[in-house]
């Protein structure tokens, strides 16, 4: 008897190993049992366990709780009928671990103007080739106008070539001092993306595809990097103080989303999402300091090495260049 008892438990293991994995079996008088699985339909257990689909009905009679037969759920415990001769046992699959909750999604800041958003770089940005002339003998250049470009001449042979993007830039110093190209770098002002079309050896033919500002012949070229308007939120690095250099339009400072740029970066351990608090110290006449006013907050957009663009999220005054900022105080 306990021979035959083994053999059964080896055949039912063969043909119901695929259908539930790491089952316990245990005697009982009234059938097999099993529970149902994610994905389990009453055709491939019939399949399974009966070494046919199309005995699916049978399956379905045996099992009164179930009033649609193309509709059973994970957890549901259904009776798997004997055919006859075979000895009463009964099976219940063990409760499998339950998935991982889906990682919650970080909050972040969405700013869908992020493809135009400019830097200060040092040393600046090779430029890959130069718009050399429009369609048309445009004096401004705008979306959807034919152009043609000279490649630079330490530019690669892979850079433009057809179906590529490219952001056309202009050079530009970030403040009026004379020497704030060498001391701070150079603002890099994005002025739109040019597809290119055709190729030949000294002209390359492209159509604007995405005017941010005019363009304009002389304007200069950089592989497109497509960015993510999403912009994930980080803590502030402690201990930082800094100062704006500027607005990116060389405007004044006045409020929400004006971008600017500021005089720390990547070596201060700036981050892009994260957030700074804008303040202003006066002082009495005597030279005393009073207790700093905050003007609003800004959010970092991109890092260089050591300067950084942002945007200012939150202004409750007039914002001027050369206005300090910090880590936010808790």
């Amino acid at each position: 008897m306990d021979f035959c008892f083994f053999v059964l438990l080896a055949l039912f293991f063969s043909s119901a190993a695929t259908a539930a994995d790491n089952i316990n079996v245990v005697e009982s008088e009234t059938g097999f049992y099993y529970t149902i699985q994610k994905g389990d339909t009453l055709w491939d257990l019939s399949r399974q366990f009966n070494d046919s689909p199309w005995l699916w009905p049978e399956l379905w009679e045996e099992n009164d709780q179930i009033s649609n037969p193309h509709w059973i759920f994970p957890g549901e415990r259904i009776r798997l009928y004997k055919k006859s001769g075979t000895q009463a046992t009964a099976i219940e699959s063990v409760p499998s671990m339950p998935s991982p909750a889906p990682k919650a999604e970080a909050p972040y800041f969405l700013f869908s103007a992020i493809n135009r958003v400019g830097f200060i770089r040092k040393p600046p940005v090779e430029p890959s080739g130069t718009l050399l002339d429009v369609e048309g003998k445009k004096t401004l250049i705008s979306e959807g106008d034919i152009v043609y470009i000279r490649p630079s001449a330490d530019a690669s042979q892979n850079q433009l070539i057809p179906g590529s993007r490219h952001t056309v830039f202009r050079y530009m110093a970030p403040t009026d001092a004379r020497n704030s190209t060498d001391t701070i770098g150079t603002q890099h002002y994005l002025l739109g993306i040019v597809e290119v079309t055709q190729k030949k050896p000294d002209l390359v033919t492209a159509t604007v595809i995405k005017s941010f500002r005019t363009m304009r012949v002389d304007d200069l070229l950089m592989p497109y990097v497509q960015k993510s308007a999403k912009i994930e939120l980080k803590p502030s690095t402690p201990g930082i103080e800094g100062q704006i250099v500027i607005s990116e339009e060389h405007s004044t400072l006045t409020g929400d989303y004006v971008l600017a740029f500021i005089d720390k970066g990547r070596s201060d351990h700036i981050e892009v999402g994260q957030q700074y608090s804008i303040y202003r110290q006066q002082k009495l006449d005597s030279g005393a300091a009073l207790p700093p006013v905050d003007l609003g907050a800004f959010m970092v957009l991109h890092t260089e090495a050591t300067t950084s663009t942002v945007v200012i999220t939150n202004a409750s005054n007039n914002i001027r260049r050369g206005e300090h900022f910090r880590t936010p105080i808790h």
